[in-house]
């Protein structure tokens, strides 16, 4: 179904030239960071790197007819060597002033700059807080439908979105079916109130991984199994789990001074993941072209406990020669008797099978321990509007990991952001 929807837009994108009016436009960010010493901060190093963040992207935009319009976005970013990508690409059927329904590839509005989330012209940071926007299902396969009104000085906007999204995590793919996602935003002058909701059928399979930790952490959950607990297996494993997401912004904008915030917690309760929850603090204030800012963003991952007790009664179970047998036929159990002086198989089942279930019970814990997470970053940012249509930024940031002080660490980047 989504690849007709994105077969029709792009054959009515095509045909729009001789139709229609057609709008393209178009924006770039070239950015360019380096850490401090040996610090790495957001995959940059003590190396300047301009591929990380930068990107390039063109937006057309046209009538179909009086009720229709199609868009189209193709992104080319440095961190996948600038290959062009169809991003967005949908349908849009205007049913009234106030009401509109799109189908296709777009963008799910979860955040408070979802829709300009790589517009970096259209904000005052060099990108991002990373601690709340760097998610893996920015985008969506389906529909929203969208209704905008007014109510006395108030504007409010409501938005519902279904479909899946597809991404990836670590070199992981993170899939979510049956996506329902609702919002509700309330704008005064200058306040604006936004609160958003949602949930799907997440799915993250570890043995489709090409990272090494997440592909022997998918292989140790299949020897779990093979040696007697497949329910644990199961309830550890993110196979189809029901995930949600909730957020709340606020914003206060008077022009020459703004400030505002923005909050969000995802998690998959059925799950090895730990509940996740992320916000920031931005202020800044507006000189003829200059903007000054400051932003706090934290990020705390909290352990997910409702299987410590399943976990430490692994080591009561007294394990028979066949489930030792299991054990060492997996791929991971192979990987650990060959590290044994001797055989499993061969050492009595009352030595053998206790190591066998303190090295899973261990394995598990570790595996729930991944989650763990409390970093914060502190940044100062500067951003100068050239032109109309142009504004230069730079920011230097503080990184700190509250679990490991190891990879604290300094970034100073450097920003271009231009729209045309």
């Amino acid at each position: 179904m989504k690849n007709r929807i994105m077969l029709c837009t792009a054959c009515a994108l095509t045909s729009l030239t001789a139709q229609a009016d057609v709008r393209v436009n178009g924006f770039a960010n070239i950015i360019g960071g380096i850490t401090s010493s040996d610090d790495q901060v957001f995959n940059y190093d003590d190396r300047i790197s301009f591929s990380e963040e930068s990107l390039f992207a063109i937006q057309v935009v046209g009538d179909v007819n009086d009720k229709i319009t199609a868009t189209g976005q193709i992104v080319a970013r440095g961190a996948n060597d600038y290959n062009p990508d169809f991003e967005w690409a949908y349908l849009t059927y205007q049913l009234n002033e106030k009401l509109s329904i799109s189908a296709g590839r777009l963008r799910l509005p979860l955040f408070n700059y979802s829709s300009s989330l790589d517009v970096g012209y259209s904000h005052h940071w060099v990108s991002p807080p990373r601690a709340v926007y760097d998610v893996p299902f920015n985008n969506l396969e389906g529909l929203t439908i969208d209704y905008a009104s007014f109510a006395g000085d108030w504007e409010y906007n409501l938005s519902a979105s279904f479909g899946t999204y597809e991404g990836e995590v670590g070199e992981t793919p993170s899939l979510g079916n049956n996506v329902q996602l609702y919002s509700a935003e309330a704008i005064y002058d200058w306040f604006k109130l936004r609160l958003v909701i949602g949930q799907s059928k997440t799915s993250f399979p570890l043995l489709e991984s090409n990272n090494e930790g997440f592909l022997g952490a998918g292989l140790a959950l299949n020897a779990l199994a093979a040696t007697g607990f497949s329910e644990l297996e199961s309830q550890l494993q993110i196979a189809d789990d029901t995930g949600t997401f909730a957020g709340l912004s606020i914003q206060v904008d008077k022009y020459d001074w703004f400030i505002s915030g923005e909050y969000t917690d995802v998690r998959v309760e059925q799950s090895f993941t730990s509940e996740d929850s992320a916000y920031y603090l931005t202020a800044g204030l507006r000189f003829g072209k200059w903007t000054p800012s400051i932003t706090y963003e934290k990020a705390k991952g909290d352990i997910n406990t409702r299987f410590n007790g399943q976990i430490a009664a692994l080591t009561d179970v007294e394990l028979t020669a066949a489930q030792i047998q299991n054990f060492v036929n997996t791929p991971f159990g192979a990987g650990v008797n060959a590290l044994s002086p001797v055989s499993l198989t061969q050492l009595p089942v009352e030595i053998a099978g206790p190591a066998v279930t303190e090295g899973l019970a261990e394995f598990a814990r570790g595996l729930i321990l991944s989650g763990a997470d409390e970093s914060e970053v502190w940044s100062a940012t500067i951003r100068y509007d050239y032109d109309t249509n142009i504004a230069l930024k730079a920011d230097i940031s503080r990184f700190s990991n509250n679990l490991n002080n190891e990879e604290d660490g300094t970034l100073l980047r450097v920003g271009a952001n231009y729209v045309f």
